[in-house]
């Protein structure tokens, strides 16, 4: 006998969680709490080597208005990455919007590395947009699914 699929949406999975964020199984704990440690030491690993950058730039001599530029630089992207990475845990993020400040967050990478690392202490990184997704496709699917069930001949007619 062959199984039959079930029917219905089935959940998007996520990046180092694939479906275990639904029902929280399979190792899920463990997974966050992997996350939580490999995003925070990938953030430190790369302030460790933003820092040898800086004192090549010092080393250099190069003046301090170009080092305090490359500073400011990183600091601002940093933030910016941080917020965009944030608000894409929230919301599906636009794919042009995206593709235009790749470079930006690719220069506030450290920032990114940080959201993920707050996000993943509470839940898996997208799991409330996955969810809420997920949910209403479900509903969405059981509301049509009821709707047509039972025989329409013996349905009454309204007067």
């Amino acid at each position: 006998m062959v199984p039959t699929a079930p029917s219905g949406p089935r959940p998007e999975p996520l990046r180092f969680f694939g479906t275990t964020w639904v029902h929280h199984d399979h190792g899920y704990t463990a997974r966050r709490v992997a996350a939580s440690v490999g995003s925070l030491a990938a953030a430190v690993a790369s302030c460790l080597v933003l820092r040898i950058a800086y004192q090549g730039l010092q080393i250099a001599d190069i003046g301090s208005f170009v080092t305090l530029l490359m500073v400011v630089m990183f600091a601002v992207c940093s933030a910016l990455a941080f917020r965009h990475t944030w608000d894409g845990f929230t919301r599906r993020p636009d794919p042009d919007r995206q593709a235009s400040l790749r470079g930006l967050l690719a220069i506030g990478f450290v920032g990114s590395l940080l959201a993920y690392f707050l996000r993943s202490l509470t839940e898996a990184p997208g799991e409330k947009l996955h969810r809420t997704e997920y949910e209403a496709a479900r509903k969405h699917h059981e509301q049509r699914t009821s709707r047509r069930s039972g025989n329409p001949s013996k349905k009454r007619r309204r007067s």
